[in-house]
């Protein structure tokens, strides 16, 4: 199914798992972080918290292996071990930087909403210095409730100006997804190795990576992106 050109205004992208491939970043984190404690990183873990805010995540792991910790202790510790892992393992994930660029071209705006915090969107933008590349971005720090509630979509269509219906999300994850529906915007999932296994009904269009030929055609891109594919 395809958004009408008419009605796509701007793209909200996800950042973790959908630009980068901070998962594997973030698995690696948590195992190091439930290794020091004696406790297991497990593939339930990691799903239970993929995309959920701060709070909800820490908590989440504290109650999973009742933890006699706050969690902000737990999120403070997890900063430090993801940004020393960065250098030599962020990357950008397939299609990303061409898809920008082909944005960029058709002039439609486009914007970050993550429930990663403030101090971790910019240590990974800034090693691609991708960020003024952006309208804005949306953390878990400027919204009262996270994702899955889908109060961040609403604040993006409001600094857009716009209806949130004539906005494509593009989300990696199942909580991702359920913010950007919720909200009433249109939706592309690119499922990743972490996620594969969640639930994507709520997209329009489930696809491997941003580099698919119909991610540009949802977007009314299409020629654009069979003249670089020619190029």
């Amino acid at each position: 199914m395809k958004v009408p050109v008419s009605a796509l205004r701007a793209v909200v992208f996800d950042m973790d798992g959908l630009m980068f491939n901070t998962e594997d970043v973030y698995y690696e984190v948590g195992t190091e972080l439930m290794r020091r404690r004696g406790r297991q990183y497990t593939r339930e873990l990691s799903d239970a918290v993929m995309g959920r805010p701060p709070q909800v995540c820490f908590e989440t792991m504290v109650r999973w292996h009742a933890l006699e910790e706050r969690w902000e202790a737990l999120a403070a510790e997890s900063e430090e071990i993801y940004i020393g892992l960065l250098d030599g393992r962020l990357a950008p994930m397939p299609g990303l930087v061409e898809l920008l660029d082909a944005l960029e071209a058709a002039g439609i705006p486009k914007a970050i909403c993550t429930s990663s915090t403030r101090r971790l969107l910019t240590a990974t933008l800034a090693r691609f210095a991708l960020e003024p590349r952006f309208l804005f971005t949306l953390t878990a720090e400027d919204i009262t409730h996270g994702k899955p509630h889908p109060e961040i979509y609403v604040e993006a269509a409001r600094r857009f100006g716009l209806q949130a219906h004539e906005m494509l999300g593009l989300e990696d994850s199942q909580t991702g997804c359920r913010a950007a529906a919720a909200a009433g915007a249109r939706l592309v999932a690119v499922p990743g190795e972490h996620s594969r296994g969640q639930d994507f009904s709520t997209a329009f269009l489930v696809v491997e990576s941003l580099a698919d030929p119909r991610v540009y055609d949802a977007m009314g891109l299409g020629p654009f992106s069979a003249h670089r594919r020619r190029g």
